[in-house]
């Protein structure tokens, strides 16, 4: 059975690396009507790197063949970079003498590890064949591009040109800025019409939780003590055999029907009850997003086309260009300039536990 599933995997992600090099970047982005912010471009590096993206993707598409797993770290480390303070990535730098860093931030705990590795060991190559001349930011969002569709989802233009960022938010920051997986689709929706999301970006979003994992913390509240009654009886029976107790360190995937295939399934498992976070669920509990819902889970190519309009929109939140920011030698580390070290605000206030909806 693992042997037929990791062939599956190869064959999606060969397939998907044959289609790309035919689709245009006019054809990717064309209909979207996303507005460019200035300083980014469609074609930033075409003379200055032109193998950029053919480096990213062929490198991920080696490695997806047999950990396709990591793919889904890919994606939500761009979500907790562009949310926080913007896709400037900040979420890389390493803490310092003058605070803990963004990784520090409860939701940030469960960021996969190799994910970051992935980001700097792509960076090393690129610089190789290019010089350093591609920030980490266009890193991160070209890679959460590429991991949707080497996963079997829409391909879609990434305008490029960002710069890295100077200083790493604070975790009260981090906290204010990331939806927790509790939150219902009211809290949801205020927090990210603050971004200049619509409704139907947010529930497009929500849809990279068709794959990856997730801990049993952040949804053992609606198991225990009693159990959330939005939630269908068999779902919660088989996660309480893998989450026994509310404090269980366990992982269980996000979308029960097609975990490592991004599809519109999650949007399937919600019309069942099958959501695992609150903030899932809710989605389709509430009529005001019920019937984007119920949209995306009969019709997936409409969910692609919205989910790429949500992607290229987030990714140019907060974006630094031009003389702004810098392109760094090491994603984990800012540039060398001085003796000091990053400056960053000493985080002060104690802070509660929460763990990311995205």
């Amino acid at each position: 059975m693992a042997t037929a599933t990791k062939s599956f995997f190869a064959f999606l992600v060969i397939s998907s690396l044959l289609l790309a090099p035919s689709l245009s970047i006019s054809e990717t982005t064309v209909g979207y009507h996303v507005l460019i912010v200035s300083g980014l471009s469609w074609t930033f590096y075409q003379n200055t790197c032109p193998s950029l993206e053919f480096i990213i993707r062929d490198y991920l598409m080696s490695m997806f063949v047999s950990d396709i797993g990591q793919a889904a770290g890919l994606l939500r480390l761009h979500f907790h970079d562009c949310f926080v303070q913007g896709c400037d990535a900040s979420v890389l730098l390493d803490g310092s003498a003058s605070g803990p860093s963004e990784q520090q931030a409860p939701p940030n705990l469960t960021l996969r590890a190799r994910a970051f590795q992935i980001i700097n060991e792509l960076r090393n190559r690129i610089e190789k064949a290019c010089g350093r001349i591609v920030s980490c930011a266009d890193i991160v969002a070209l890679a959460a591009r590429d991991s949707v569709f080497l996963s079997g989802g829409p391909y879609y233009g990434v305008p490029l040109g960002r710069k890295d960022g100077l200083n790493f938010a604070t975790i009260n920051a981090t906290l204010q800025n990331l939806p927790p997986p509790f939150a219902n689709t009211s809290t949801i929706l205020s927090m990210l019409a603050t971004k200049n999301f619509t409704p139907t970006d947010t529930v497009a979003l929500s849809g990279g939780h068709t794959i990856g994992l997730s801990h049993c913390t952040s949804f053992t509240s609606r198991l225990y003590p009693t159990q959330d009654p939005t939630m269908a009886q068999t779902f919660a029976k088989n996660l309480k055999v893998t989450c026994p107790r509310a404090n269980t360190t366990n992982t269980t995937v996000m979308d029960i029907r097609s975990p490592n295939i991004f599809d519109n399934k999650y949007y399937v498992d919600l019309l069942n009850r099958e959501g695992l976070f609150t903030s899932d669920q809710d989605l389709y509990t509430d009529s005001r997003t019920r019937g984007i819902v119920t949209s995306f889970a009969i019709n997936q190519s409409l969910f692609f086309e919205n989910f790429a309009i949500a992607m290229i929109k987030m990714g140019q939140l907060g974006v630094l260009t031009g003389n702004n920011g810098e392109i760094r030698a090491n994603c984990s580390a800012r540039n060398p300039r001085s003796k000091s070290d990053l400056a960053s605000v000493v985080e002060e206030l104690p802070v509660e536990e929460a763990w990311s909806e995205f």
